[in-house]
């Protein structure tokens, strides 16, 4: 089976075939170029941000294991709205400002085992920006308005043939021609010119680069359109992210960059835009009012691992509206701990012997993963090699070349899903101390006390283990 992919540029479910069959990317393998849309770097991501970030890298991931040769670009947006308003209120440097928070995101990446890539940023990219703009400008379809501003127009991108309104349906009859929409995001139903450029301000203090039209800075829209074409070409193959960014600007990004009129006849800007949906934490949509606002740091300062939150960030398809939830979290180091004791029990019984992946369960995985990157299916697959594995153990019908046959498939899946080994030293410290202490109670013959940690410790997702070396902990199994 090829992989399929539901593209939302024509609302279906399509066969993956890149935009140049023949190009070979620097292994020998087919080229694929991907581009995703990456942190506004103002503040710290928060599990909705990540929930796209997971995604992209599964995408990412999933390509690789099928054989292409994958360039991968995620942009750091660093100057923008929201950016130059906490710039002003911290009295920081821009670039001082914005690392802080890149650094950080980095940061979560790792934890989350997400593969990196190239990653530039908007501020790298002024050139870039001002060439796509004037390239705009030459073919009429931005204007320069009295401020020194420089707007994209809807209704001369129309008037050469074009269309407005392909990741969106698009009423024009709420459109007033010559409307316009200064901030970088906005909701709303009806199309309005944007920014290309914005000419300074005195709360822009000094954040603004040198351009033909006087100082400014970027509008968000032209620095992805930009930076995705200065390192993947005119043309390529995947634009990921999340839905609540096909309008304005994705859309947005496809007018400016098709606009410009770079690509080679008859090609697209960009051949497959997949969208992630939206993320609900605890049954509603994420607020620090509601108190359901989650950064990473929070779920790790819970007690929770990267592989928990990679887990239940992957246990739905990317399409479906996701309810993010603590519980679901437990749920997730259960379902790692059922994998993870499976892997050892195969990796003791097979010694020192090797042999090729089982077949059946890596085509079992990929014809999931081929239908539009079915990863609930896919788990379900590797739960019910899990069981009927654990049943053969128990049976002690397994050879040792079988498991060995088992932990090679497995290897192989992984490389997709991304989960990787079990850490060495997953447990919190603070339960570790709270083991101990049960020790000192036990000897000291409070058992009340004992029992008390012991339920402690059980809340937090843990059973204490009593062996002849002393306590062990685990995570509470399903």
């Amino acid at each position: 089976m090829a992989l399929h992919l539901f593209n939302s540029l024509s609302r279906r479910i399509e066969e993956f075939v890149p935009i140049e069959p023949n190009r070979l990317g620097p292994d020998g393998r087919p080229y694929v170029g991907l581009y995703c849309c990456g942190p506004t770097v103002y503040d710290y991501g928060h599990i909705g941000n990540f929930r796209t970030f997971v995604f992209a890298d599964l995408v990412r991931r999933h390509l690789d294991f099928r054989g292409y040769s994958v360039r991968a670009v995620m942009n750091i947006t660093d100057v923008e709205d929201k950016i130059i308003r906490r710039v002003r209120e911290s009295g920081r440097p821009l670039h001082e400002f914005t690392r802080t928070y890149e650094d950080a995101f980095l940061g979560d990446l790792k934890i989350l085992n997400c593969l990196t890539g190239e990653m530039p940023r908007a501020t790298e990219h002024i050139g870039d920006i001002i060439a796509l703009i004037q390239k705009l400008e030459q073919r009429g379809l931005a204007y320069k308005t009295a401020d020194g501003s420089m707007w994209f127009s809807i209704d001369k991108y129309q008037g050469c043939g074009c269309r407005y309104g392909v990741l969106k349906t698009i009423d024009f009859s709420q459109m007033r021609a010559g409307e316009r929409v200064a901030a970088d995001e906005y909701e709303k139903e009806a199309a309005a010119d944007f920014a290309l450029w914005k000419a300074r301000v005195p709360d822009d203090g000094e954040v603004a680069w040198d351009s033909p039209w006087g100082p400014g800075r970027p509008g968000w829209h032209i620095e992805c359109s930009a930076m995705s074409m200065a390192l993947l070409g005119p043309s390529f193959d995947l634009h990921l992210g999340g839905e609540d960014l096909a309008f304005p600007h994705h859309e947005d990004e496809i007018a400016q960059s098709e606009g410009a009129a770079v690509q080679t006849e008859g090609h697209p800007f960009v051949k497959y835009w997949l969208h992630g949906s939206h993320l609900l934490v605890e049954g509603k949509k994420m607020s620090k009012t509601l108190g359901n606002f989650f950064t990473l740091r929070d779920l790790t300062s819970k007690g929770f691992g990267g592989r928990e939150v990679r887990q239940l960030l992957l246990s739905a398809h990317y399409r479906e509206t996701f309810n993010f939830t603590l519980d679901g979290l437990a749920g997730a180091r259960s379902a790692l701990t059922r994998i993870d004791e499976c892997i050892d029990k195969l990796t003791q019984l097979a010694g020192g012997e090797s042999a090729s992946a089982d077949k059946g369960l890596v085509d079992a995985f990929t014809e999931a993963m081929d239908n539009d990157l079915n990863v609930a299916r896919a788990w379900g697959i590797v739960f019910d090699w899990v069981r009927e594995t654990n049943r053969q153990l128990a049976s002690k019908t397994l050879t040792p070349v079988q498991a060995a046959s088992a932990l090679a498939a497995w290897k192989q899946i992984d490389t997709v899903l991304g989960l990787g080994p079990r850490p060495e030293s997953e447990v919190p410290a603070a339960l570790l101390a709270l083991a101990q202490e049960r020790v000192a109670a036990k000897k000291a013959r409070d058992f009340a006390r004992a029992d008390q940690i012991r339920e402690q410790v059980r809340a937090a997702g843990w059973m204490i283990e009593d062996t002849a070396a002393g306590p062990k902990l685990k995570p509470l199994s399903p």
